[in-house]
């Protein structure tokens, strides 16, 4: 009899994309291979608690992704708290009986405390294997002045923008209107899944916005419009990483915001693969590898990209754990491109294993 690999997967999280990290976890472990793998999971809920879950009933309102959330086991010791206020002093003694026996962990979390390095740095330190990209490459994706930063020092493309500091410079509505645009949109730097992202086309519309961005992050960015095609494409593998074929994204409203992301299945339209000249394709292929290589990522990353009217492509973001949700572009990508959800899931397992080997 084969041994199975024992898996643990981290899903929920501190920030405000918990409840988009619970629908990934529970695609993740409706699709993953069982006859291979040994499922473990751990939902760390909005304070930092950290609780041992049942992997085949772990989800109250699964089809309701505004009310979704784990159901915490009865069992008192199957709970502990880590990263809490109250309980620093004994976090990582309280987080190591829970993993002590596992071999890989998909860390299927989103946003701060998911994807910035944060975890990654915990788990590196166990000398635990993971999905994903390391530290450094999961920090500088995560913040958007930082990643740009990176792309055009790579003689990548990125869209013109500014930067904001909260309580320090932040740019007038003019002076972000003469450089960029009269119509603008403002992110905060180190937030995913469009948390906190606003339009604004006038003064008082540009100032909410900014009040908006700075609730999530001291760091804004401030960007212009681009009149153009939202396109995406999926990147696999470490050091010699592959890409899919080339997916739109078709926003029904303003711009692609959380809500059509994650709770509206009608918010956009999504093609795969795209419409777009062979040309262009083998373009963005080429760049999203680089933009992959260059922000030293690993595992897995889904590039995103506009493409102008003048068919001039922009890299947008890069993202090191996409959502796994059953409208997620990233695992439909790659069915698209003929690697099945389970079969991605085990060769990504295999990649955190790589990485240490």
């Amino acid at each position: 009899m084969i041994k199975k690999t024992k898996v643990g997967i981290l899903c929920g999280g501190q920030s405000e994309e918990h409840q988009i990290s619970l629908l990934s976890a529970k695609n993740i472990i409706e699709a993953i291979d069982k006859k291979r793998f040994e499922i473990s999971v751990f939902g760390i809920d909005r304070s930092g608690g950290w609780t041992a879950l049942k992997s085949e009933n772990f989800l109250l309102h699964p089809d309701q992704p505004d009310q979704i959330h784990f159901i915490t086991q009865t069992n008192e010791k199957s709970h502990c708290t880590v990263f809490s206020e109250k309980q620093k002093a004994h976090s990582l003694n309280q987080a190591l009986p829970l993993l002590a026996d596992i071999d890989v962990v998909i860390p299927a979390l989103h946003g701060p405390n998911g994807e910035d390095g944060s975890i990654q740095g915990f788990l590196k330190t166990l000398g635990l294997p993971y999905v994903g990209c390391e530290v450094l490459g999961s920090a500088m994706c995560m913040d958007k002045d930082i990643t740009k930063k990176i792309l055009l020092n790579a003689s990548l493309p990125v869209c013109k923008y500014l930067l904001a500091r909260k309580n320090s410079s932040v740019p007038s509505y003019q002076e972000a209107q003469n450089l960029l645009g009269p119509t603008l949109f403002i992110k905060p730097c180190n937030m995913g899944s469009s948390v906190g992202v606003s339009k604004a086309s006038n003064e008082t519309d540009y100032k909410k916005a900014l009040d908006l961005a700075f609730k999530h992050d001291r760091k804004v960015i401030i960007e212009e419009a681009i009149e153009g095609r939202e396109l995406e494409i999926a990147i696999l593998g470490n050091s010699n990483p592959k890409a899919t074929v080339v997916g739109e994204v078709i926003p029904t409203n303003e711009f692609y915001s959380y809500e059509a992301k994650y709770l509206d299945s009608e918010g956009a339209q999504l093609a795969i693969p795209a419409e777009v000249p062979s040309e262009i394709a083998a373009q963005m292929s080429d760049m999203a590898i680089k933009a992959f290589l260059e922000l030293e990522c690993q595992g897995l990353a889904r590039c995103d990209f506009f493409l102008t009217k003048s068919n001039e492509l922009l890299i947008n973001e890069v993202n090191t754990f996409p959502g796994f949700t059953k409208i997620s572009q990233y695992p439909k990508l790659w069915e698209a491109s003929g690697v099945s959800y389970q079969n991605l899931i085990s060769e990504l397992i295999e990649l955190a294993i790589k990485k240490t080997t």
